[in-house]
């Protein structure tokens, strides 16, 4: 789920969870699809050290035995357990969701997750069943009479009836939605008035907008309502009235959401219990004429980050920070030493990429040196939009995005990589992207070839090159 503001949709649950917690409001994916972005948070390493930017390979087998965090809460004494989708499931995470060495138990799938792209979606034209973006249901009328996040919440609340509580624990619960379809109870529509949803500011693609940088969203154009549209490939954009009802029903199934997390959040002793809430990526609502993920642009990437500690006061953070820094941040939160190959002098980890973000929860005066950006990524099979452009196998990359985001500014290059050596070559530049977040929040309007952010450009090219090299 994208980060989403009471200017979009007031979300109460995770709204009053934030109000009790430390809230970073600008956390960045590493990358804006779900496999690697996933395995980054839970290895605390970035994609370029798992070799992954599909889904299709298996970091134990293909860089390195990495322990994940929460198989480290498992070597010292915590039962752990996986809810719903934690790790990708698939080649990726092994096929067991990297059972048995992240987890106690085997992890738990609702079953109802088999019918994620069944035919259920009714249409105002015809009494026959559809593939829909746009999914709102009656649950009753469901496969199983359920949904796959109800069935999760179901299992994760049990789980607090029944659990020995003389053990530590970790639970981890993954809610699918506001992923696609967008199939949540009809209820939730209702509480959106499609009168008070607006549109994106640049609803299409800007002038100085790279090529590369553009992603078809072939994802969202396979849906059967949206193929009845018949917008051109690649760069045909949303019409109006779909924009506001896409808009319209995201903010409703995250509503669904938030529905859910208050109904098991109520379930959590929270004066002994360390509770974050995150998500694996954001979702482009027709900025810049862009749907779904894919992309290096802030929609796609930014996320909620919520931390709600039982020995820390509430607190807003603007600093951008990554969701590698989850892994360490809990680490130091629950006075776990990282093993001995992965240890600083001061206990803290070495060996991954991610920083602990308990200094920016504390004394502002202990995070002067902290790293104050975000790096992210994107891979791209040709610099032209073709039907693999979003979700390119590792064999056909050619390009990867890297972008650095501090706290004004969105800085973006789209290098020559090759997919074998796993490097980069910084002289083939295919693309590149300057955003000042003062000016322009949807990032639509590139600076990059303006002569007054030209050493703003220069010192962001060193610094990103620095930090991914």
């Amino acid at each position: 789920m994208r980060h989403l503001t009471d200017k979009n949709i007031f979300l109460p649950n995770i709204q009053k969870l934030a109000a009790k917690s430390v809230a970073f409001q600008n956390a960045f994916a590493q990358q804006a699809l779900c496999a690697p972005s996933r395995n980054s948070i839970l290895t605390g390493r970035r994609p370029d050290k798992l070799h992954l930017y599909d889904f299709y390979s298996y970091w134990r087998d293909t860089v390195g035995n990495f322990s994940t965090f929460p198989q480290i809460f498992k070597e010292h004494g915590y039962d752990t357990y996986s809810v719903g989708k934690i790790f990708h499931p698939g080649l990726s995470s092994n096929f067991t969701d990297d059972f048995p060495y992240s987890w106690t138990e085997e992890p738990y799938h609702p079953a109802s997750q088999k019918y994620k792209d069944a035919a259920v979606c009714k249409s105002k034209h015809s009494n026959k069943l559809y593939k829909n973006l746009l999914c709102p249901i009656n649950v009753n009328k469901q496969p199983d009479g359920t949904l796959p996040d109800l069935e999760s919440l179901k299992y994760s609340i049990d789980f607090f009836k029944k659990r020995n509580s003389n053990k530590p624990f970790l639970l981890a619960v993954g809610f699918h939605k506001p992923h696609i379809p967008l199939k949540y109870p009809h209820k939730f529509l209702r509480k959106v008035p499609i009168g008070v949803v607006t549109p994106p500011i640049m609803p299409d693609m800007p002038k100085k907008m790279p090529t590369v940088a553009w992603h078809p969203w072939t994802d969202v154009r396979q849906r059967d309502d949206i193929t009845n549209l018949n917008i051109s490939f690649p760069f045909g954009t949303m019409p109006p009235k779909w924009t506001l009802k896409i808009r319209q029903n995201y903010y409703a199934a995250a509503l669904y959401i938030d529905d859910l997390v208050g109904k098991l959040i109520s379930h959590v002793d929270l004066n002994n219990t360390i509770v974050v809430l995150t998500s694996d990526h954001g979702w482009s609502l027709g900025e810049n004429g862009l749907w779904a993920k894919y992309s290096n642009f802030d929609v796609a990437l930014r996320v909620p980050l919520i931390f709600k500690v039982p020995s820390k006061p509430p607190k807003s953070i603007s600093t951008p920070v990554e969701l590698i820094d989850v892994f360490p941040t809990l680490l130091t939160l629950a006075e776990i030493k990282p093993p001995n190959h992965c240890k600083n002098n001061d206990n803290t980890v070495k060996c991954i990429d991610g920083k602990s973000l308990v200094p920016l929860m504390s004394d502002k005066s202990h995070f002067s040196n902290l790293i104050k950006f975000a790096i992210s990524q994107y891979p791209r099979p040709s610099v032209h939009p073709v039907n693999n452009s979003d979700k390119p196998r590792l064999r056909d990359i050619k390009i990867m995005g890297y972008s650095i985001r501090t706290k004004r500014y969105r800085y973006t290059e789209w290098v020559e990589f090759n997919n074998t050596m796993f490097s980069r070559n910084w002289n083939k530049l295919y693309g590149v992207e300057l955003y000042d977040h003062t000016l322009d929040e949807e990032e639509s309007n590139n600076l990059y070839d303006e002569n007054k952010y030209k050493n703003v450009k220069n010192k962001l090219s060193n610094l990103l090159r620095l930090h991914v090299d």
